[in-house]
């Protein structure tokens, strides 16, 4: 299980991203100078964003590292899904820059310059954003790191639009036909759109106390069914993720002649096979009578 302590280690991932984005962007930009490609422009503005990413995700980690407090009683997890909305929209801002260097180089084509150098500068400064990325994406999983994740991932879809620029110039070069660089770099920017929505939606979910995943879900179903029966039941069972943190919610019947102890005593046991199943995992059991018909009405907000 991850402690708080470990968690605000986690910013030394978002640190290794920022200083491998400003290599990789410095690299970028050699490769752009040295051949003229626009294409290879479009790969170095977008590196520009992941340098801006990463900083915004060593801030989030650190704030989302802190423990509750009087102000926020149930931690700063969420801090994390601020950090993957604001790279969203970075995202989607360089893919807006990049058509519209791409379009002035369609009305205004120029030569390529040193192809080959800038090939192997941009292949160099792929690889290493490769290595980088795989890394965050698993340390992301491992800590349930929704920032770790989604800068991981940044990271390696930088890869494939640097694979996709790489093979537009190389064409280019090969073909002598000029407007298939800028061509490139508007596809780059397109799946660069996508991947900045698809960000942006989910960490949207984030905010809006989303359910846990189907999987969790399941996890939690089969803990409670091994108590169902023998008057024990369980009912408007509610679920949400905050960043690394799970929050469960649920009512539990049983018979309305049990003691307050003994009650109690079989909620520390479901409890305890609960978090056994699912670490970061809040509960919150409310006891009712099975009896009673007031018992099985929902929680409501109103």
């Amino acid at each position: 299980m991850t402690t708080t302590a470990s968690r605000a280690d986690l910013s030394r991932f978002a640190v290794a991203s920022i200083v491998t984005s400003l290599v990789v962007i410095a690299l970028k930009v050699v490769a752009w100078q040295v051949s003229g490609s626009v294409g290879l422009l479009s790969d170095a503005a977008e590196s520009v964003v992941n340098v801006v990413a990463a900083i915004g995700a060593f801030i989030a980690l650190r704030v989302a590292a802190r423990p509750a407090d009087d102000d926020h009683n149930f931690g700063h997890t969420k801090a994390e899904y601020f950090s993957a909305v604001f790279e969203g929209v970075m995202i989607v801002g360089a893919a807006a820059l990049i058509i519209v260097a791409a379009v002035q180089r369609l009305i205004n084509p120029r030569d390529l310059e040193s192809v080959g150098l800038g090939l192997v500068i941009s292949i160099v400064a792929t690889v290493l954003n490769g290595a980088v990325g795989m890394v965050l994406v698993r340390a992301g999983r491992r800590h349930r790191s929704m920032t770790l994740e989604a800068d991981g991932k940044h990271l390696l879809t930088d890869v494939w639009t640097t694979v996709g620029v790489v093979v537009g110039v190389f064409l280019v070069a090969l073909t002598g036909w000029l407007p298939l660089d800028s061509l490139v770099a508007i596809a780059v920017a397109i799946n660069i759109l996508v991947v900045g929505g698809r960000l942006v939606w989910r960490s949207g979910a984030g905010l809006m106390d989303s359910a846990l995943p189907d999987t969790d879900r399941e996890a939690i179903d089969t803990v409670l069914d091994r108590y169902r029966g023998d008057g024990v039941d369980f009912h408007d069972v509610r679920t949400r993720g905050s960043g690394h943190e799970r929050f469960l919610q649920m009512h539990m019947l049983v018979p309305g002649d049990w003691s307050v102890q003994r009650a109690h005593d079989l909620v520390e046991r479901v409890e305890g096979e609960l978090h056994s199943e699912l670490d970061h995992l809040a509960v919150s059991t409310h006891i009712e009578p099975i009896g009673d018909p007031r018992a099985y009405e929902s929680w409501r907000l109103d």
